[in-house]
């Protein structure tokens, strides 16, 4: 076991002293590759010991700027006193109960809070998972439930999880549905984002392979995450919640990379004043604890006890986590997603100008990303790959998404000098 000084505060900038990845982190990936499965998507050989804020240490003492929050999780950052404090208090009293079968405040609690901040008319029904692939798996049981329709539309691009409904909806890469099949029936995929797609789903699919009455849901994504953090035409979602009405449809919205204040907002579908009827949510909602949540307007959860359940979603010190979470968000940190995201987007607007193989910035509060193409003006993949690694190299966190898209999806503590960091170890690289 690694003894790491926890009183010691980290650095707000990177520091690295060691080649990377160094001595104990190659040890630790050796171990890794012996026993666990090679299904793991691994893009750098990074092995944290600890984080901090916007911050995180590897297991050599090596400290790196994270604009990932573990795949847009950490929402409060790393390893924020006020939700450790909640898990810490909550883990004395209780670990474990069930809230399938028992009581217990914590999950009241967070339910009630969720659905009072709810964009539903009515307040909201409340689902405790543990991710957001089992949110999205029983938003589709839900969705089927009330409607005893049994066709679902979902979007190429998306992405909502690996297990078997969820990957039925996903329609990102190939290799998260190859050799896996049959998967779900039901599921048809449209191109996302535009008019064009809606009108051929309208006029051709409802006239003639899909008919309209038996669809359950139309599942999208605000903005849509692992497809390329792509920001939707102007009226497409409205458009989409003009057909669900017109047709007895339930608008699913899934919110598990956009939401809990990612965008500014606590839900990002409220930049469009559109209300769904069932949104899924999981990723920042506990700051990192395992918790997801399906919320709906309150008159679709019809189904009875042993319908749907779950052991742990919901488990007592997620939900106080999540607790505390909100309360975060709430008291500054969206509006400090906003103002972080303007600056993030004026500072790649900048680099554009610069680096025409650069696209200009998209996306809304921080989750945003860039394009990256070749002197042909295609998608350049390959260099999209060696920035991100070359910034691991230099102490900045990155991921890709969509075609050669990299993604900035930072804790919402970044500060003005965190994003300046960032831009210019990019601008170095370039």
């Amino acid at each position: 076991m690694l003894s790491i000084p926890i009183n010691q505060h980290l650095p707000l900038s990177p520091r690295l002293l060691t080649s990377l990845p160094g001595p104990k982190a190659k040890a630790i990936v050796e171990r890794d590759r012996a026993v666990t499965s090679p299904s793991y998507t691994r893009d750098y050989p990074l092995v944290v010991a600890r984080g901090e804020g916007c911050m995180v240490e590897d297991v050599d003492g090596n400290v790196f700027l994270d604009m990932t929050a573990g795949i847009a999780v950490t929402a409060t950052g790393h390893a924020h006193p006020q939700v450790v404090r909640a898990i810490q208090e909550q883990s004395t009293k209780l670990l474990h109960m069930s809230g399938t079968d028992f009581y217990y405040e914590p999950m009241v609690e967070l339910a009630e809070n969720l659905a009072s901040r709810a964009p539903f008319v009515h307040g909201a029904k409340v689902f405790f998972t543990n991710s957001g692939a089992e949110s999205n798996e029983g938003a589709i049981k839900l969705a089927r439930y009330y409607t005893k329709r049994s066709l679902i539309i979902a979007f190429l691009g998306a992405f909502h999880g690996r297990t078997y409904g969820a990957m039925s909806l996903t329609g990102s890469k190939t290799v998260q549905r190859a050799n896996f099949g049959p998967l779900v029936p039901g599921v048809t995929h449209i191109p996302y984002g535009t008019h064009a797609s809606l009108d051929y789903l309208d006029n051709n699919l409802f006239n003639t392979v899909i008919p309209p009455h038996e669809v359950a849901a139309v599942v999208v994504e605000p903005i849509q995450g692992e497809g390329g953090y792509i920001v939707p035409e102007d009226g497409f979602l409205q458009r989409i919640r003009n057909i669900c009405d017109r047709y007895g449809i339930l608008m699913v919205v899934d919110e598990v990379q956009s939401g809990m204040g990612r965008t500014g907002r606590l839900f990002a579908i409220e930049h469009w004043g559109v209300t769904p009827d069932i949104i899924t949510t999981a990723k920042g909602i506990a700051s990192g604890m395992p918790l997801g949540a399906i919320l709906s307007r309150p008159e679709l959860m019809t189904w009875p006890p042993g319908s749907h359940a779950t052991t742990f979603g919901g488990n007592p010190v997620a939900c106080a986590a999540g607790i505390a979470t909100l309360e975060l968000l709430e008291s500054g940190l969206m509006d400090n997603a906003t103002q972080m995201g303007e600056l993030l987007q004026a500072g790649l607007t900048q680099l554009h100008q610069k680096f025409k193989r650069m696209s200009l910035p998209r996306g809304k509060g921080l989750m945003v990303a860039v394009d990256l193409f070749d002197e042909d003006g295609h998608f350049d993949p390959k260099e999209r790959d060696r920035i991100i690694q070359e910034a691991f190299h230099r102490g900045l966190l990155l991921l890709g998404c969509g075609k050669a898209a990299i993604r900035f999806c930072p804790p919402l503590v970044i500060n003005s000098e965190q994003i300046q960091t960032a831009l210019d170890i990019l601008a170095e690289i370039i």
